[in-house]
Formats: structure tokens, C-alpha cells, sequence
């Protein structure tokens, strides 16, 4: 489909416009933030540490290589800042709006996933022993030998969400939709074989997969976590993007549903508005018609001419008599 004058959809011109129709989308993402805060703020389930289960668990309490307050700006504000870098080259608010509102939803999805499954898990840290007793010293159930932990009760409730990883299910779920977004901007399936578009598109994956390797790294995580929140984080990615964009590998896959519909209902509207438009563009296929049959015509002609003039058929039987 082709596309139209840049600069002509931006935010001034039409973004009020775009944001009136997707006015219900962005409650939704109200909604979800404001579940993901009720999730944070609720207990997790704490599930039996048996004396015996210490064994895997008493990994060292260390701090976080990539702090909480980290992840929301690898996340969510560098993706941002890739979106609006774009929009100040292609000035496309219909561009801008859907690549921002998939981000958006990516994130607190994915946020809303994990942390209700954390909730409902409440697998404890690698480190639990030392969130479970900071002094070192194990007090256990005479009975059950299940964990009477002795420290702080914000640091044993955090010690309960280990599965899945949030670090990582947010890095894969922001970096994962800008890695599509860059995929269909710089068309890297265009079959031309340039391996540097693959490597732009790989390397949010490749920051969003270190971070998950520091979750490990740094004993807050087991593998399954990392694994498990990567997998949601791409998943949900993949399903929000394609909500919005088409796929890379698409002809069209530079740009919005919402702009080629803009595109097509415009197309619409002219042709509705002037009934001419067809038969004047059918009686001019016509004489486009009639004139290359007019010039084929002449060509044919011209090509056959020494055939159907009796003189030079005379003089050329005569030129083969003589040479004979």
C-alpha cells in the first residue's frame, strides 16, 4: 500500500483524534497497574521449608546487579526513547501511539502474570535461609520442622517470589517488543542478506538475557525462574505487538493496522466523493489501450514492409539470381 506524505499524522494534527478512539485501551492499562499494586501489596503464599530444604536455600543475601528501580527505565523508558526517536523522523502519530500503547500493555500484563504467580507460588529464594534467619541460627517446628523465621517480615515476603523471575519477565517483555518494533523498521527480513540488521534487532535480546543471568548471578533466582519469566515476558511481547503491527516479514510491516486503515478509509472517502474518478480512469485505460494497439500497429507494419512491396521483392529475387 503506498504511504503517504510524512508529517502529515502528528501528534498536534491528529493526536486527540487517536487518543478518543483508544480511550477504553488506556483505561484497561488503569486497570492492570492498579492490579499489579494490589498483588504487590498482598502476602504471598507461604509455602513448607523444611529443615531438610535449607540445604538449596542458604545461598548468600547479596545485592541486586540491576537494581528494582532499574528495570523500569532498561525496560520501559529506552524502548520509549526508540519510539520517539522514530516519530521525530517519521512524524507518524498513529506510529507513535500504537508502538507506545503495545509497550505498555507488554509491561503490565506481564507484570500482572508474574506477580499473581508469585503470589500463588510463593517458591522461596535461593537465599532464603539468611532472609529466614539473619543471625545464622535455624529455628524449625518441633513438629512439622517447618521454618519459624526470626527476621524482618519485608525481607521473609520478598524470600516467597522467587517463580517466576520479574526482573526478568519486564526486560523480555520491554526489550522483547522493541526488538520486534526495530525488526520492522529496519526490515530485516527483506531477504537482501544484511546481517546487520540482525544483529540491531538481537541486541535488546541480548541485554534483556544478561539481566536475567544476574538474577542468577546475584542468588536471587533459581534457573527455572529466569527461564520461566523469559518465556512469559517474549510471549506476551509477541502477542501485543502483533495486536498493532504487522508481522516483520510483511510487506507492510514497517507500519501500523491503524495507519493502513487510515490509508484505505481516506482512499474510500475520495473515491466516494467523486463518482467520475472511475469512468474517467476507465475511458483513460481505454485510450491507453487504443494507442499502444495504434503503435503496435505501425511497428507490425514497418516490420513487414519489405515483404508486401512487389518492387523490392522483385529487386531482392533478382540480387539472389545474380549472386547465384
Amino acid at each position: 500500500m503506498p504511504e503517504i506524505q510524512l508529517g502529515s499524522h502528528t501528534v498536534r494534527s491528529h493526536g486527540v483524534k487517536v487518543l478518543r478512539i483508544h480511550m477504553h485501551d488506556w483505561l484497561i492499562l488503569l486497570v492492570l497497574a492498579a492490579t499489579d499494586l494490589g498483588l504487590n501489596l498482598i502476602e504471598p503464599f507461604h509455602r513448607f521449608v523444611g529443615e531438610d530444604m535449607m540445604t538449596d536455600l542458604k545461598y548468600p543475601l547479596k545485592d541486586n546487579t540491576v537494581p528494582f528501580w532499574g528495570v523500569p527505565i532498561i525496560a520501559v523508558l529506552l524502548p520509549l526513547a526508540v519510539i520517539l526517536v522514530y516519530y521525530f523522523i517519521r512524524k507518524d502519530v498513529y506510529d507513535l501511539h500504537h508502538a507506545i500503547l503495545g509497550l505498555l500493555f507488554s509491561i503490565f500484563i506481564t507484570a500482572v502474570l508474574t506477580d499473581a504467580i508469585k503470589d500463588g507460588v510463593g517458591r522461596p529464594r535461593p537465599d532464603f535461609f539468611w532472609r529466614c534467619f539473619p543471625d545464622g541460627k535455624g529455628v524449625f517446628d518441633p513438629i512439622t520442622k517447618n521454618v519459624m523465621c526470626t527476621g524482618s517480615k519485608s525481607v521473609i515476603k520478598e524470600g516467597h517470589k522467587s517463580f517466576p523471575s520479574g526482573h526478568t519477565s519486564w526486560s523480555f517483555a520491554g526489550l522483547g517488543f522493541i526488538a520486534w518494533y526495530l525488526s520492522g523498521k529496519v526490515r530485516v527480513f527483506d531477504r537482501r542478506g544484511h546481517v546487520a540488521k540482525l544483529c540491531i534487532v538481537l541486541l535488546p535480546l541480548l541485554l534483556a538475557a544478561m539481566i536475567a543471568v544476574s538474577r542468577v548471578d546475584d542468588y536471587w533466582h533459581h534457573w527455572q525462574d529466569v527461564f520461566a519469566g523469559g518465556l512469559i515476558g517474549i510471549t506476551i511481547a509477541s502477542f501485543c505487538y502483533l495486536q498493532f503491527f504487522p508481522p516483520p516479514y510483511d510487506t507492510d510491516g514497517w507500519g501500523p493496522h491503524a495507519y493502513f486503515q487510515m490509508l484505505a478509509e481516506s482512499q474510500n472517502r475520495d473515491e466516494a466523493l467523486s463518482p467520475n474518478a472511475n469512468s474517467l480512469s476507465v475511458q483513460q485505460t481505454e485510450l491507453e489501450s487504443i494507442y499502444i494497439q495504434s503503435q503496435h500497429g505501425v511497428e507490425t507494419s514497418r516490420g513487414y514492409s519489405g515483404d508486401t512491396n512487389p518492387i523490392l521483392n522483385g529487386r531482392e529475387s533478382g540480387r539472389h539470381l545474380s549472386v547465384g
